[in-house]
């Protein structure tokens, strides 16, 4: 079911958070307007992670996001979709607490100015081995494939307990507030992949440097 309304409730950690932070007006609305061009501007930017991107496996594991085909991991062709965008699998079959932090973290993001994109979420088994396949084709060897995509079995993205945001700006802003939602980034060299590994308020465990980590 599309949220048509997510700013209808905010959550109580938006109440909690610097009054700095949630400063709207202008400047916010003119942060929109931005998020809104680099986001057309990067629609192809998945492709220019294909040589560090990680999809993290079950634990925490090795693995990575290589793009997938337009339109193979269950989202719409030609955009980007919300996090209430819960018609689409690869947003509505994420693991319910994920999506309920991602989706508590988009709305306060939106005080800010910053627009949550889904660029990956909830993978088939299926889609995952046609990565993994065309993953051993590009780097040659299963061995090396593994460091950048994991097997069915696996996915964090598989089972649903793995989303990649975007844009950059969103990235940045679930970095720096994710842990109030319990959301970690997994991976240096992946700042768009983020599961949920702490109680919102905790601590994340510090990111592994990349992948094979």
């Amino acid at each position: 079911m599309h949220d048509h309304d997510p700013l209808a409730n905010r959550s109580a950690t938006a109440v909690r958070r610097s009054p700095a932070r949630m400063a709207a007006g202008a400047g916010a609305a003119l942060v929109v307007v931005l998020a809104a061009v680099w986001g057309v501007a990067t629609r192809d930017e998945p492709a220019a992670r294909a040589t560090t991107a990680g999809d993290h496996g079950s634990g925490r594991g090795e693995a990575a996001d290589v793009p997938a085909p337009q339109g193979a991991a269950d989202l719409p062709e030609g955009r980007e979709p919300t996090p209430f965008d819960t018609q689409y699998p690869a947003v509505g079959r994420l693991d319910k607490g994920l999506l309920k932090a991602v989706q508590e973290a988009a709305r306060d993001a939106r005080e800010d100015g910053i627009e949550f994109r889904v660029t990956s979420g909830w993978r088939s088994r299926e889609h995952q081995q046609r990565l993994l396949n065309e993953a051993v084709r590009r780097y040659g060897s299963a061995e090396e494939a593994r460091r950048f995509v994991n097997t069915p079995d696996k996915s964090a993205h598989v089972s649903g307990r793995a989303v990649d945001i975007g844009p950059t700006d969103a990235d940045d802003w679930l970095i720096r507030h994710g842990d109030d939602y319990g959301l970690c980034q997994v991976y240096n060299n992946e700042m768009w992949h983020f599961e949920l590994l702490t109680a919102p308020g905790g601590a994340c465990p510090a990111p592994l440097t990349d992948a094979a980590g």
